[in-house]
């Protein structure tokens, strides 16, 4: 269980960052909010955050669980080594990426369309991820509902983190994240 409480937190990381970057948006007053192209509450902004990435993250990782319990006959032998490697390019890219420009500099304006294609855009390494699931001792759904809720968690504290302290803490985050999904790898490589 303390491996998917690991997995939950490092998957959350890329929503946390990007969660950070908009709540420092909406603090320098670059943020509209979404239905009235005014400046919106942080609490609407991180309660939206929340539910867009919270579900995106909650839902990817069972595709890809799926997907991987699909292939899982015919790849069973090499599956370690397949999920060390997803792991590995996936908490590298966070590594990588923790070190570059965040994808909400980009934003004039926030709307549902822009939250949804967030979403999607920090989900898609939980896709990756779900593979992993396979070869962990726990239920997918309540695994995938773990990582959904934390991506939840962190998302709303994101957005307050950001309208406080500015976007210091968005690489640190990603950094952090990407180093967690390493190990993880190196330990199912390992087992």
């Amino acid at each position: 269980m303390i491996e998917v409480l690991l997995l939950a937190v490092a998957l959350s990381m890329d929503a946390f960052a990007v969660s950070i970057g908009l709540g420092a948006k909406q603090a320098t007053g670059s943020h509209y909010d979404l239905d009235s192209g005014k400046s919106g509450s942080p609490l609407k902004l991180a309660l939206l955050a929340g539910v867009y990435f919270g579900v995106a993250q909650g839902v990817m990782p069972l595709i890809g669980y799926l997907g991987g319990k699909g292939v899982l006959g015919w790849v069973e032998h090499y599956a370690p080594w397949i999920a060390f490697g997803l792991l590995v390019f996936i908490g590298g890219k966070m590594i990588y990426e923790s070190f570059s420009e965040g994808l909400e500099e980009d934003i004039a304006q926030v709307t549902h369309r822009v939250m949804l294609i967030l979403a999607i855009a920090t989900s898609i390494d939980a896709m990756a991820a779900g593979f992993a699931l396979t070869l962990m001792s726990v239920a997918p759904l309540l695994a995938c509902f773990i990582i959904g809720i934390t991506t939840f968690l962190f998302s709303v504290l994101g957005v307050y983190v950001g309208t406080k302290s500015g976007t210091w803490l968005e690489s640190k985050a990603e950094l952090l994240g990407g180093i967690v999904l390493v190990l993880i790898g190196l330990k199912i490589l390992l087992e």
